[in-house]
């Protein structure tokens, strides 16, 4: 564990010490919670820990706390002005270099505790380490910790696709599951799931990093396959789009994607037209058991992660779309 004051934070970032990875460059805080960030930072509330992954090169690959470091980097070396301070309002509309000389080296002295773990760490070890580091923290979801613990072709293209416009319209998430990267857990959970179960015992969080860590391995021994995998999610997400009115949405006005509803619909049209190839061109009729008491049934909330349950409303799709 090591102490980075905001200075050194800054200059580092100036001098590109620390790499920010493609698929963390389009994630942008808005004005107000890069001022609520560093009104934290300089009132002394207890700031996450910053996570690094070290290079060969030596080059640190910032796996969890870009924002926070682009932030820091903005305001002090950089035009950031000051918007909607609520505990600091008299800063608001101020900018690092329009405080007094003292005020300037207090901030530049706050310091963020930050982890690196070098290249000699092995996937489990960066997985179990940033799962812990953010559990005591804020929380981490699965989605965020493979994303620290597991680089790849196969996570790249899970990243790629949670933002395809396809998905976004069919599977809309709130605010909150968007930062909380929940399209990524569900395109990873369609993969993995997809693939089959047999290796699956009720714990998800284990089955798509085991999965995820095997598919980077296969990615990269056959480039191919990412066009293939690209190929079944689009091939499926159209066919969505095609066949259920309201995507994975329960209804015209709803705004959020159960994950039991997506993981039942988006899996189990996948396995149909995998049985069946035809029926990805075919528009079968889903009326009379979309909105029925059964298909409510297994797609509860309830017990979801259970084998037998996420089994049964896999196949129920399935089953309801070969005989369609």
């Amino acid at each position: 564990m090591t102490e980075y004051s905001v200075e050194m934070l800054a200059e580092k970032m100036e001098r590109g010490d620390f790499f920010v990875p493609d698929y963390q460059r389009a994630f942008t805080w808005e004005s107000e919670r890069k001022s609520r960030f560093l009104e934290s930072l300089i009132i002394g509330l207890p700031i996450p820990f910053l996570f690094f992954w070290e290079s060969e090169s030596g080059k640190l690959e910032i796996v969890d706390g870009s924002q926070r470091l682009r932030t820091i980097h903005e305001y002090v070396l950089g035009d950031f002005e000051f918007r909607g301070l609520e505990e600091l309002p008299s800063l608001n509309g101020t900018r690092f270099a329009d405080l007094p000389a003292a005020r300037q080296r207090k901030i530049l002295n706050r310091s963020i505790r930050g982890i690196v773990l070098n290249e000699h760490a092995d996937e489990q070890a960066r997985f179990d380490l940033f799962e812990r580091i953010n559990t005591g923290s804020k929380g981490a979801n699965t989605a965020e910790v493979r994303r620290g613990a597991l680089g790849g072709p196969f996570q790249s293209l899970v990243i790629e696709l949670a933002a395809s416009d396809i998905l976004k319209e069919l599977a809309p998430v709130s605010s909150k599951s968007q930062r909380e990267r929940i399209p990524e857990e569900l395109v990873a959970r369609f993969f993995a799931y997809g693939d089959g179960l047999d290796a699956y015992s009720e714990s998800p969080s284990k089955f798509i990093f085991d999965y995820t860590k095997q598919m980077n391995r296969l990615f990269e021994e056959d480039p191919d396959l990412v066009d293939r995998y690209r190929q079944r999610f689009m091939a499926t997400m159209t066919f969505v789009q095609r066949v259920f009115p309201y995507g994975f949405r329960k209804g015209p006005t709803a705004q959020t994607t159960p994950r039991v509803r997506f993981e039942a619909i988006a899996v189990g049209s996948h396995l149909a037209i995998l049985q069946r190839p035809e029926l990805a061109a075919a528009t079968p009729d889903v009326s009379g058991w979309l909105e029925g008491d059964a298909f409510q049934l297994v797609t509860t909330s309830d017990a979801a992660n259970v084998k037998s349950k996420l089994q049964r409303r896999l196949d129920f799709v399935r089953n309801a779309l070969l005989e369609a």
